[in-house]
């Protein structure tokens, strides 16, 4: 019955939006129509292809998601301020980037470096949040639903340092402007709000936060990396874009790259809390083979970065060894409480399918797409190419794990480790490769 009343009411809603969904709808074409009004001088036709397009897309997804809509309408209520104060001494078109050292707001909050760096930091208070959330009373969830606005908060001053940034590089010059998706520092930001957001559709669906601790540990990881990237590169300067990058097939094919690599991170993280909860009342020190898999993956990654590093990034990745160690520590000895606040095993094998079905549709799309850019850039669909080799690895790797299970009826444990162990090829065919081997794609090193 209950289950039949909740049919009902969806397909009211669906069919029938209410006056918010209207009045959303009309801000997101009217700020389409301005945006075509005033840049498509700068556009060439696929980029107005692309803004005529988002619109409908965007309008779709806050009729789907309620939360979206919010977010998009303070995310680009932000960003127009962002860019107000950025103009506000100039009688024309332009802006003066100088601002962002004189206007306080720009300053601290709305820059497209100040607006990451607090998603840095409120990524990082999440997830303590959630964590504490597990060593608190069984009926008290204050802690993880501060975690769970701290996330959400996360994500909004992400998108905000997304779209400033996008807007600062058009200023700099005519030919430096492009969507941040081109370099590492841009695609580990849109990897983090993108895996959060995912993430906190599936807590709003699902109603639990108890995986919220585990997932925003793979976005506190990419983080760390994301700050070491910045100090020790000084990634966060807005280069003009390698001749290869030049193409409007990157503004299709790295964001669908990164919704795979993102839910095949989320994935993995539930696979990791399913095994925890399997190996709860394990007392056999060999057998708890996830938690030392954890440590592994977390005390190998300074090792690798540590290599040819100068004293200042050998210490900041010693401080992220011992931190890694010590959570490893934390959640090998609190195994039985973290896995008595965990949801179900459906609940939890249900999350880590949907999660790997999203990525793997649109990792395919952006397989895809690469091909297409790839005969564009290189004069071939497919080179073998170290990336694109293990791009279908990463490919076939899930094309089996969804065959397994959808044919097989692959559940449990097996499809835990499977997905678990699937991160570890994405990883290194999202950075590893970048690290160790050359190719057509080298121009994402380290």
């Amino acid at each position: 019955m209950n289950t039949t009343t909740l049919t009902l009411e969806g397909s009211r809603r669906y069919a029938s939006p209410g006056a918010f969904n209207w009045i959303f709808a009309l801000l997101v074409l009217a700020g389409t129509a301005f945006a075509f009004q005033r840049y498509n001088a700068s556009m060439d036709v696929y980029e107005k292809a692309i803004l005529i397009g988002a619109a409908p897309v965007m309008i779709a997804l806050g009729w789907f998601w309620g939360a979206l809509r919010l977010l998009g309408l303070a995310v680009g209520a932000a960003t127009l301020l962002a860019i107000g104060l950025y103009n506000r001494h100039l009688d024309g078109f332009g802006a003066d980037l100088a601002q962002a050292d004189n206007v306080f707001l720009l300053k601290y909050f709305l820059s497209s470096q100040s607006a990451i760096l607090w998603m840095s930091v409120l990524f990082f208070m999440s997830t303590i949040f959630y964590w504490i959330g597990f060593f608190v009373r069984a009926d008290d969830n204050t802690a993880q639903r501060i975690g769970s606005r701290m996330a959400w908060a996360a994500v909004f001053m992400a998108l905000v340092g997304t779209m400033v940034r996008w807007f600062e590089s058009h200023q700099i010059a005519p030919d430096i402007g492009h969507i941040p998706v081109s370099n590492l520092y841009e695609v580990f930001v849109l990897f983090c709000w993108m895996t959060a957001l995912f993430y906190l559709y599936f807590e709003q669906h699902y109603r639990t936060r108890a995986l919220g601790a585990f997932v925003m540990l793979v976005v506190s990881a990419a983080v760390g990396f994301l700050l070491w990237y910045t100090v020790v590169r000084e990634a966060h300067e807005i280069q003009p874009l390698v001749p290869a990058l030049q193409s409007w097939w990157m503004k299709l094919h790295v964001p669908a790259n990164f919704i795979g690599y993102g839910t095949f991170a989320l994935a993995a993280m539930v696979a990791f809390a399913y095994l925890i909860k399997q190996q709860a009342s394990e007392t056999r020190w060999y057998k708890l083979a996830p938690l030392w898999l954890l440590g592994v993956v977390l005390c190998f990654e300074p090792i690798v970065f540590r290599q040819g590093a100068s004293s200042t990034s050998t210490a900041y990745w010693m401080v992220y060894f011992g931190i890694s160690a010590l959570i490893v520590a934390g959640i090998l000895m609190a195994r039985r409480r973290i896995a008595a606040r965990l949801p179900a095993f459906e609940l939890l094998d249900d999350v880590m399918y949907k999660s790997i079905a999203v990525g793997f549709a649109f990792f395919t799309v952006a397989t895809i797409l690469g091909a297409f850019w790839a005969a564009e850039a290189w004069g071939g669909y497919w080179s073998w190419d170290p990336k694109e080799t293990w791009a279908l690895i990463v490919w076939l790797n899930y094309a089996a794990w969804l065959h397994m299970r959808l044919m097989k009826g692959l559940r449990g444990v097996p499809s835990a480790w499977w997905a678990l162990v699937g991160l570890a090829v994405t990883t290194f065919a999202f950075l590893g490769v970048n690290m160790f081997l050359s190719g057509l794609h080298s121009y994402g090193e380290l």
